[in-house]
């Protein structure tokens, strides 16, 4: 498997990042994640490292390429909220730990995914969007009702309620989970917290990398920085992470 691969987080103009990115990659798959630990509570960082954890822990113990990637992604994610939950056991509710989250599995020529709350995945070609994920949040809701247009949700006032996450209530999260995605040589898989997503346009996010363009790292750092500066001088931490599948 050849993938050329990067991730990247800013502070933004927080005074701490609670967010968490990686990439895990071998010979024969690579997962890729995003965690955005919620800034309403005081230990979100905690949430989005103990997800982390998990998650690469739970990748570098499965045999690869994964037997059931789907499968994997929502048992491990379910593994990753108890622990978060744990953490938080013995605090009140509005202070227990919690983080959205978005992660990609890319093997065999197929990426799967799965994500909770506002952080999202993208799967790109050639400079444009195939698919994305759908928040987990209020504004989602409406714009699936059409009560809103896709248009009104950057400047809504609820676009940061979100309905599930990692963390908090022990009961399991209804986290979405993708179907298979066939790739190409050429296809990027980017998954990002909603600082990123916030002030940009899916296709500006689309278009963050093009063949004759600077190398995906510094393609990516590019965008976060984009991202920083489209939401001064009140940016979230941005964070994103992505994989261009070459074959």
């Amino acid at each position: 498997m050849q993938v050329e691969y990067a991730d990247v987080s800013d502070v933004g103009h927080r005074e701490d990042n609670q967010d968490r990115a990686a990439v895990a990659a071998n010979g024969s798959a690579a997962l890729l994640m995003a965690m955005d630990g919620m800034g309403g509570h005081a230990d979100g960082a905690i949430a989005a490292e103990i997800g982390r954890q998990v998650m690469l822990n739970a990748f570098g113990a499965e045999a690869h390429p994964v037997f059931d990637p789907l499968g994997f992604l929502h048992l491990a994610l379910g593994r990753a909220h108890q622990s978060v939950v744990e953490a938080g056991r013995k605090m009140p509710v509005e202070h227990r730990p919690r983080a959205t989250c978005a992660v990609c599995l890319v093997q065999d020529g197929s990426a799967y995914w799965a994500h909770l709350g506002d952080s999202r995945v993208y799967h790109i070609r050639n400079g444009l969007l195939l698919k994305r994920t759908r928040d987990h949040t209020h504004v989602e809701q409406l714009l699936r009702e059409g009560m809103i247009r896709e248009d009104e949700i950057h400047g809504h006032p609820m676009r940061n309620y979100v309905d599930c996450c990692i963390g908090g209530e022990p009961a399991q999260p209804e986290m979405s989970l993708s179907l298979r995605r066939p790739l190409q040589p050429g296809d990027i898989l980017l998954v990002c917290t909603d600082g990123v997503w916030a002030n940009l346009r899916d296709a500006d996010i689309a278009a963050f990398w093009r063949p004759a363009g600077p190398p995906l790292a510094q393609a990516l750092s590019d965008l976060v920085d984009r991202a920083v500066e489209s939401s001064a001088p009140h940016s979230d931490n941005a964070t994103a992470a992505a994989l261009r599948w070459l074959g």
